[in-house]
C-alpha cells in the first residue's frame, strides 16, 4: 500500500492499515487539517466548501468521509458529486465558497484515490499552505465544532451545464464555425466523469456526430488511465477505421487532453497546448508559460507571434504563479493540460476541446496537417537510481558546472539549453532517483542526449 503526503494534497491506494494507504482515518485527518487552514484564513468570509469527485470505485466512500468531516468542522458543503476537476474549480468561484476538495487521483490506476485541495479562487494551494496542512495533520491540531454549529449539505447537479455555458461564452469559442464544419468526433473518457460532461459539451458546440468509447462512468478504467500513446490503441484504431475528423481522450478528472489525428496517429500531448496557444495568440497578443519539461515548440510558436515565452517549475501551481507574474494569456503543461486565464487558472480539457475545434474549423485543415505545421521535436526519458545516502544536490551542482557553457535554468532541478535541444534533470521527492528528460529534433538525438547525461551522472556518483 502507498500513501504520499505532499504540499499538493494526499494521495494513496485504498485499503490496508492507517498511514500505509488512503485509509478512512487518513482521509478524515487531512480533510480536517485542510478545513482548519481554511477556517484560520477566512479570506472569503464564506462557510461553504465545494466537493466533487471522479468516478473511481472508492469515490463514494471517500466523499462521504470528506463531507462528514467538513460538516463536523462547521462548514456547509456543496456536494456536486460526479464532476471534473475544472468543473469543481469553477464551482468554487460561482458559489463564492471558501474552498473546494476534488476527490480524484487524476491519471493513477483504479486502486488509487486522492484529495486535491483548492483555495477560495478555485486554485490549488501554494507550497506554504500545503506545508501548513501537513503540519496540522501530523500534530492533529484541529478542533471539531459542537452540535449547534455543525455544517449542512446541499446537493447540486447543475455544474456540468454551468461549466459548458461558461465555455461557450468565451470570446474565442466560435460555436457557429464548429457547427458548420460538421465534424465527426471520437471520444474516449476512460469510464470516468468525462463520459458525462464531454458528450454534452460537444452537443452544445453543435457536433452531431460523436463516436463514444469508454464513456460510462463506472470507475472500471478500460485501459491505463494516463492518456499516453501506448494506452490509446483502441481509439486510434477507431478513428482510422471510421475516418472521423478528430479523436479526444481525457484522464479520469478531465484536466488533461490528448488528441488523435484523422489517420489514427497521435497529435501528441505536448502539442495540445502548442495548437491551442497558436490559436489564442493569433487572436490575442500576449505571453505564454509552460513548465521546464514541456516542449520547446511552444516557445517557437510564441516567438513567431511576437510574444514572450517563460518557463516555470514543474507543477500546476508553479505554472499559474508564473502566468500571473508574466501576464500570460495561455499556458499549461506538456501533459495535455491547458490553462486559459480568460476562463480560469486551472487545467481544463473542456476549454481545450472548444478552442481546438474552433481553430480546426477556421483553419479548414486536417488534424495531421495542423500538427505538421509546427516545429517537430521528440522527447526521451531516463532515470538514474541512487542510494539513499547520495547527495543529489551535489550531483546536480556538478552537472551544472560540467555544462556551464550553455544557458542553465535551476529553478527546478537543472535544465540545460543546448542550441537545438535540451536536458532537464530533477530529483524525485519520493524515491532516490534523478529523472532525466531530453528533447531534440529526432528521437535518436533525444535518446543519445539522455544517455550522455546519464553517463555524466554515473561518473559523478
Amino acid at each position: 500500500m502507498s500513501l504520499i503526503k505532499s504540499i499538493s494534497g494526499i494521495r494513496g491506494t485504498i485499503g490496508g492499515r492507517a498511514g500505509e494507504g488512503l485509509s478512512p482515518l487518513d482521509t478524515v485527518k487531512f480533510t480536517a487539517a485542510y478545513a482548519s487552514l481554511i477556517r484560520s484564513r477566512n479570506l472569503s468570509r464564506s462557510k461553504k466548501i465545494v466537493v466533487g469527485r471522479d468516478a473511481r470505485l472508492s469515490g463514494e466512500m471517500v466523499k462521504n468521509l470528506v463531507i462528514g468531516t467538513l460538516t463536523g468542522m462547521g462548514f456547509d458543503v456543496v456536494d456536486i458529486d460526479y464532476a471534473s476537476t475544472p468543473t469543481t474549480e469553477l464551482a468554487v468561484t460561482m458559489e463564492h465558497a471558501a474552498g473546494g476538495i476534488i476527490i480524484t487521483a487524476s491519471h493513477n490506476p483504479r486502486q488509487w484515490n486522492a484529495l486535491k485541495l483548492l483555495n477560495e479562487r478555485g486554485e490549488f494551494l501554494n507550497a506554504v499552505e500545503g506545508e501548513e496542512i501537513l503540519r496540522i495533520a501530523e500534530a492533529e491540531d484541529f478542533d471539531f465544532v459542537g452540535v449547534d454549529d455543525l455544517g449542512s449539505v446541499r446537493k447540486d447537479s447543475s455544474y456540468d451545464l454551468k461549466h459548458i455555458d461558461h465555455v461557450l461564452a468565451l470570446n474565442l469559442v466560435d460555436v457557429e464555425a464548429i457547427r458548420n464544419a460538421k465534424f465527426w468526433v471520437a471520444l474516449d473518457c476512460v469510464n470516468s466523469v468525462g463520459g458525462i460532461v464531454l458528450p454534452l459539451l460537444l452537443e452544445h458546440l453543435g457536433v452531431k456526430n460523436v463516436l463514444k468509447i469508454n464513456c460510462e462512468p463506472t470507475g472500471n478504467f478500460a485501459h491505463n488511465p494516463e492518456p499516453l500513446p501506448e494506452n490509446l490503441t483502441e481509439i486510434s484504431a477507431l478513428v482510422k477505421e471510421k475516418r472521423v475528423d478528430v479523436g479526444f481522450v481525457v484522464d479520469p478528472d478531465v484536466d488533461r487532453l490528448a488528441i488523435i489525428c484523422e489517420d489514427g496517429s497521435m497529435f501528441g500531448e505536448e502539442y495540445t497546448l502548442v495548437a491551442v496557444a497558436d490559436y489564442v495568440l493569433s487572436q490575442t497578443p500576449g505571453n505564454t508559460v509552460s513548465n521546464l519539461s514541456s516542449t520547446r515548440a511552444l516557445r517557437d510558436v510564441t516567438q513567431l507571434h511576437g510574444a514572450t515565452y517563460s518557463a516555470s517549475a514543474v507543477g500546476e501551481v508553479n505554472v499559474v504563479e508564473k502566468m500571473k507574474a508574466t501576464n500570460a494569456i495561455i499556458g499549461g503543461e506538456g501533459n495535455g493540460g491547458i490553462i486559459y486565464p480568460a476562463s480560469h487558472y486551472g487545467r481544463d480539457a473542456l476549454v481545450g476541446i472548444a478552442l481546438f475545434l474552433t481553430y480546426l474549423a477556421k483553419k479548414k485543415m486536417k488534424v495531421s496537417e495542423l500538427k505538421a505545421s509546427y516545429p517537430m521535436y521528440y522527447m526521451a526519458k531516463q532515470k538514474v537510481e541512487l542510494s539513499p545516502e547520495t547527495d543529489v544536490d551535489a550531483i546536480l551542482e556538478a552537472v551544472k558546472n560540467k555544462f556551464s557553457q550553455y544557458p542553465i535554468n535551476d529553478i527546478d532541478g537543472i535544465k540545460i539549453d543546448f542550441p537545438n535541444k535540451w536536458a532537464h534533470l530533477r530529483k524525485s521527492n519520493t524515491e532516490p532517483i534523478i529523472r532525466i528528460y531530453t528533447e531534440a529534433p529526432s528521437m535518436e538525438e533525444a535518446e543519445a542526449l539522455a544517455a550522455e547525461v546519464k553517463q555524466s551522472i554515473s561518473a559523478l556518483i
